[in-house]
């Protein structure tokens, strides 16, 4: 029975980690992609 505890725990960890990692990906995203536009509207004017 505990081992069923202890996975389960690391079930909980794995999943905390892929929704930071998650979120990371996404905020590196809409960063660069900003960014992207920024740059493009400097550029054309």
């Amino acid at each position: 029975m505990s081992n069923d505890e202890d996975y389960g725990d690391l079930v909980g960890i794995r999943q905390r980690r892929v929704k930071v990692i998650a979120w990371v990906v996404i905020a590196a995203l809409i960063i660069t992609g900003g960014g992207a536009t920024v740059f493009a509207l400097l550029v054309q004017r």
